[in-house]
């Protein structure tokens, strides 16, 4: 077991022939970075599902964020019939929902009737990767640091508001602030409490800038282990506010403050854990090729830091986003940043925002990473300064403009394949039709009279 808060199957099945868990939440991780699946009667989940998995239509594969069934995907569509995908039980997995009367859930991989995995799969997509980086003799480690903004508002009011003209649960800036903290600890306390005993192993929370604005940390972890808890923990934080009557959002710019991000942080160790990336004092030759090539593929693969239209509004100088393609030594300025020493020597990338599947921008990074170790790519000097000013170049500053680079990437196709890239290409033009068809808050208020 990942630690001792998360359960074994035999366990689980202990729990269930209690009464003690009557409900089992199977779910899969999605394109879009959400939970999906069923919840069922823990008595079938022993009986049927425990030994066999479940199925669920492929289309969920398919759809855009508002569940819309949208052409182009090779693996469903009309013609194809929408057939199903096997849920593949993760027993690693297993953890319990305190927030939720006598609930457990499992996470799962997808795979065809036949046992086939379905590779455009986002789990699938990072395994691939942690199986590259296991051929060539490391592990990675990774760590996540979502950040959301909270709203006294219900989900159901903000929708009603049309989410426009809602109350944040801070009314100023309450960076490292403990009264600002204070004031919404009922619900942080709460998250905190709910994802330790689900089995994350939980920091801390802190105040953020934006009015509302809160992150909860967790501990470095194995690269997947950190994936499945980060897609667990966004669910999980919006359910609890839901039940405080509140609304949290984690997407990437809600308004014209700052933004919500999710700097990722990673390092490679040796199979027997050994420390790869520092050695006597210093950076290893490894370290620097591994970050080289994550700035050296950082545009082509943007799609997968940065995936929806509004990602690309955090993309601002002087917003602690990044815009310039450069790293530095502790330099929050830069694209990626490189913090620790020793054992707690790692990379940042602070690209990502709060909406980005973590399986994807994780499998983005190993493959550039390791890419860089095989061709033992040359790291450029540090940025010493501002990197917002500095002649570099720029992380693409559209959803089209990262579509086209990803899209023609001989490096994403060659480290993520054909499929992936298609299928992702994909998923990008559906969200830039949707928005191009759309008439905008902005349009409304600048042409209604005056134009």
């Amino acid at each position: 077991m990942r630690n001792d808060r998360h359960l074994s199957a035999e366990q689980l099945t202990t729990k269930i022939d209690s009464g003690e868990i009557d409900t089992v939440v199977v779910a899969f991780t999605d394109m879009q970075g959400r939970l999906q699946g069923k919840r069922l009667h823990a008595a079938y989940f022993r009986d049927e599902v425990l030994g066999h998995g479940t199925e669920g239509c492929n289309y969920l594969l398919g759809v855009d964020v508002e569940m819309n069934t949208v052409d182009g995907y090779a693996i469903t569509s009309w013609e194809r019939g929408y057939g199903d995908m096997e849920f593949v039980l993760d027993l690693d997995t297993i953890r319990v929902l305190t927030h939720l009367p006598a609930t457990a859930m499992v996470q799962c991989d997808l795979a065809w009737p036949d046992g086939t995995p379905v590779v455009q799969s986002p789990r699938a997509i990072l395994a691939a990767q942690v199986e590259k980086a296991a051929s060539m003799g490391y592990v990675a480690l990774a760590g996540t640091e979502l950040e959301f903004i909270l709203f006294e508002d219900s989900y159901e009011s903000a929708h009603n508001a049309d989410y426009q003209h809602l109350t944040p649960a801070n009314q100023y800036n309450v960076d490292y602030s403990i009264l600002g903290t204070s004031r919404v600890e009922g619900v942080l306390r709460d998250i905190r409490n709910t994802t330790y005993a689900a089995g994350m192993n939980v920091e801390g929370a802190k105040g953020e800038c934006n009015f509302g604005q809160h992150e909860i940390g967790f501990l470095y972890d194995d690269v997947v282990v950190t994936a499945d808890n980060h897609a667990v923990y966004k669910t999980v934080a919006k359910e609890i506010a839901a039940q405080h009557g509140k609304s949290l959002t984690f997407m990437a710019k809600y308004n014209e403050r700052e933004g919500n991000s999710c700097h990722i942080h990673l390092s490679l160790r040796g199979q027997d854990g050994d420390i790869v990336f520092w050695d006597d004092g210093a950076r290893t030759p490894l370290y620097d090729h591994f970050v080289a090539g994550v700035l050296a593929g950082m545009a082509e693969l943007t799609l997968l830091f940065a995936p929806n239209v509004n990602s690309y509004k955090r993309f601002a100088d002087g917003s602690f986003a990044p815009t310039a393609i450069a790293w530095g030594e502790d330099n929050r300025t830069c694209a990626v940043r490189l913090v620790g020493h020793g054992a707690g020597a790692r990379m940042e990338n602070r690209v990502p925002g709060g909406d980005v599947n973590p399986y994807l921008a994780l499998a983005a990074m190993l493959a550039a990473g390791l890419h860089g170790i095989e061709q033992e790519l040359e790291l450029e000097p540090a940025l010493v300064g501002n990197a917002y000013s500095s002649d570099k170049p720029r992380v693409p500053h559209t959803l089209r403009e990262a579509r086209e680079v990803f899209a023609s990437s001989p490096l994403a196709r060659a480290t993520l394949g054909e499929e992936v890239v298609d299928h992702y290409t994909n998923m990008a033009d559906v969200e830039l039709a949707a928005y191009e068809a759309a008439v905008t808050d902005w349009e409304l208020r600048r042409g209604f009279e005056r134009l």
